[in-house]
């Protein structure tokens, strides 16, 4: 006799991919010609040079995973980055503190970003956008003003293992990456949080008056945002080695791209975990595929804007459909 249990999760597995088969046909067209053109590319040297990539936009990707679900947006998570980067790296560098305890403090300054447009957002009116992109000027000012435009470098064994060691043959950050994934599906799929965030994205009103506290779900979106960002940045200076006031520059717009490409909609209420990791790792591969073959960095930039709007303009073409 069948499990129903497992049929249930057999049907849900079975309609994600269905879901995503275009993006999983163009991923696969992608790495088929970025094999042809370049031999480097399936090296395993570049492949976990993929995964060491693509990590930061994967922290960021499962917070604005739920911000974008919600209807809204965060700006400021490029500068998060910057910031708790900055400080961990001038925690260790400068004021001699151990590791865990400097990465513990950036964590926490970290949080206030979200604390603070969590809360803004949830108790007015003013479009996230607005309060995300004020804090996004704050944030990289802060982290200018902290390290004098200057880059800190770090020279300490066991913050460098955290963004550049192997368990194994298998790099830190795919243990990182497992781990976050895990905890994203498991609040989204398996709490009620999860549960009205979807509700909460999908119609507020509606959601408001089916006694969900919108204001609450609203608070948690954007701290947990923050705290993917945070631990984004100190993965980042761990990973180079140092804190920079320009790290994190344009990370917000990856992450939006990766978010938008796997299928979830501006809208709110729409999206799912496993089309946004799609989402992640196309952006990383299509990045590293355009370093292999020297494309300069400014048409980079044309490349993923174009990304985003073929993704926005699908989500409008399938909202279209719906009406």
């Amino acid at each position: 006799m069948k499990n129903p249990q497992n049929k249930i999760t057999n049907n849900l597995v079975y309609n994600a991919i269905k879901e995503q088969l275009g993006l999983i046909l163009g991923f696969t067209i992608l790495c088929i010609a970025l094999a042809i053109m370049s031999p480097v590319f399936l090296s395993s040297r570049n492949l976990f040079n993929i995964l060491r990539q693509l990590s930061t936009n994967m922290f960021l990707s499962c917070g604005m995973l739920m911000v974008i679900l919600l209807g809204g947006i965060d700006l400021s998570v490029g500068s998060t980055i910057a910031v708790t980067g900055c400080l961990v790296a001038g925690f260790i560098t400068n004021n001699a503190m151990p590791p865990m305890v400097a990465i513990m403090l950036s964590l926490l300054i970290g949080l206030l970003f979200g604390i603070i447009s969590g809360a803004i957002i949830a108790t007015t009116n003013i479009p996230p956008f607005i309060i995300t992109l004020a804090m996004m000027n704050i944030g990289r000012g802060i982290a200018r003003l902290y390290t004098n435009s200057k880059t800190i470098s770090i020279n300490n064994d066991f913050f460098g293992f955290i963004g550049t060691g192997y368990i194994g043959i298998i790099p830190t950050q795919v243990f990182y990456i497992i781990i976050v994934c895990i905890i994203t599906w498991l609040i989204l799929n398996k709490t009620k949080t999860g549960r009205n965030i979807y509700a909460t994205g999908g119609n507020m009103t509606a959601a408001k008056f089916g006694g969900i506290n919108t204001r609450a779900v609203t608070f948690f979106v954007y701290v947990f945002s923050s705290l993917m960002a945070s631990l984004a940045g100190i993965l980042l200076a761990s990973r180079m080695f140092s804190g920079t006031s320009t790290a994190g520059t344009s990370a917000e717009m990856d992450a939006i791209a990766a978010v938008v490409l796997g299928g979830t909609s501006m809208g709110g209420g729409v999206g799912t975990l496993f089309g946004t990791i799609i989402g992640v790792v196309l952006i990383a591969v299509l990045s590293n595929g355009m370093n292999l073959m020297g494309i300069d960095s400014s048409w980079q930039l044309v490349v993923k804007g174009i990304v985003i709007l073929i993704a926005v303009y699908i989500d409008y073409l399938k909202k279209q459909r719906a009406c």
